[in-house]
């Protein structure tokens, strides 16, 4: 750890192994987060970039500033490396777009996987008309200040989850999600068996033959 002025400031976690990353980019993240207890993920961020058939996956470096303010931001791209998606928990403020098209343009260019912001961006019509992955908690046309204070590469929350430096972070149209290392290839396997089993019942609906006593099951156990 070193301290630079008003930015505390860590190496980046090791790349998480390329395979489970090219592995995830074929998994949508609903199928994932089903076997993660459904109770992890972000909720209020939206993506901002066109839409692609690929998830989201890369390697978190983590960022936390005050509100409004970018300049840690600025800072935190010299520990991105290609692959990796930059993770910025801005408190949630709306009040100031601390990214914009100009970062996310270098963000792409050097090979990052995406970022995902935890406060506002703007320059949405650039950033929506590229598929480098954007998500973030709203949109303002006012820019940053860039004064500090902050920090790079701690346990930072965004959107309600808790993200970790190293963590590998996974994202599409329905949200982003962030899985240790140590537990991607589980939630990887239970993911295809996910994934097969419901298309299995959507082979069974074209049949018309669904099978829907499950639903008798469930209303049974119900106490109200």
């Amino acid at each position: 750890m070193s301290t630079y002025k008003a930015i505390r400031k860590n190496p980046s976690a090791s790349q998480a192994d390329a395979a489970i990353l090219e592995s995830l980019r074929d998994i949508p993240v609903s199928a994932l987060s089903d076997n993660m207890h459904r109770n992890i993920g972000t909720t209020g961020l939206s993506p901002y970039h066109q839409p692609v058939a690929q998830t989201m996956a890369g390697t978190a470096v983590t960022v936390r500033s005050r509100g409004g303010d970018n300049l840690t931001y600025l800072r935190a791209l010299e520990f991105c490396r290609a692959g990796d998606v930059l993770v910025i928990d801005a408190g949630g403020d709306l009040n100031n777009a601390v990214i914009g098209g100009i970062l996310t343009f270098y963000a792409a260019s050097i090979g990052m996987a995406g970022i995902v912001i935890d406060g506002a961006i703007r320059d949405v019509a650039e950033i929506r008309s590229r598929v480098f992955p954007v998500y973030a908690r709203g949109v303002t046309h006012r820019g940053p200040y860039k004064d500090g204070p902050g920090e790079i590469n701690v346990t930072v929350s965004v959107g309600g989850m808790v993200v970790n430096s190293g963590d590998i972070v996974v994202g599409d149209q329905d949200g982003v999600l962030a899985i240790p290392q140590e537990d991607a290839a589980t939630v990887i396997e239970k993911a295809h068996a996910v994934l097969a089993a419901e298309a299995r019942t959507m082979q069974a609906m074209r049949e018309g033959k669904w099978d829907r006593a499950f639903i008798d099951a469930l209303e049974e156990r119900c106490n109200n």
